[in-house]
């Protein structure tokens, strides 16, 4: 596991602060329960291409600021977000929220946490994403396949 600085783990917790966070079993209940959200991993490109949670987009951190307007211009549409183990999630979170989007939630635990709850992961690239219709319903639909009961604690 990478050792972080203190500093970035400072602004982390700040941004935690301020944001929601769900665990890996509130995000699957999500899934279950049939609510409509957009799933987007804020992991770099080539941690997504290995492998991502089934149905998430891909909008690294280092560009979810400046693409997600054209992705999803409506401010109200539930998002949750997700990277390797929930700190660059929390600080997209933060920043989602800092330009008037409401309903974000960041996936504390990330990736690591659905992998160890054994849940699955889906290979590869998708194709390219498209603007959501501001008219339409969006976002992520299916369950996921394997949201049963996981083991993953609530946050600290």
């Amino acid at each position: 596991m990478k050792q972080h600085s203190p500093r970035f783990l400072q602004l982390v917790q700040q941004a935690r602060q301020r944001i929601r966070e769900l665990t890996v079993e509130q995000v699957c209940e999500k899934f279950r329960a049939g609510h409509r959200f957009f799933l987007i991993d804020v992991r770099e490109e080539s941690e997504y291409s290995r492998d991502h949670l089934p149905g998430a987009i891909h909008l690294s951190k280092g560009i979810i600021e400046r693409d997600i307007e054209k992705l999803i211009p409506d401010c109200t549409a539930e998002i949750v977000l997700y990277c390797g183990g929930g700190y660059r999630s929390a600080l997209a979170a933060d920043n989602l929220q800092k330009m008037g989007y409401s309903n974000v939630w960041s996936m504390w635990g990330g990736y690591r946490a659905w992998k160890e709850a054994g849940l699955p992961l889906e290979p590869g690239l998708h194709g390219e994403i498209t603007p959501a219709a501001p008219d339409t319903p969006s976002g992520v639909t299916t369950p996921a396949p394997g949201c049963g009961e996981t083991r993953q604690a609530a946050p600290t």
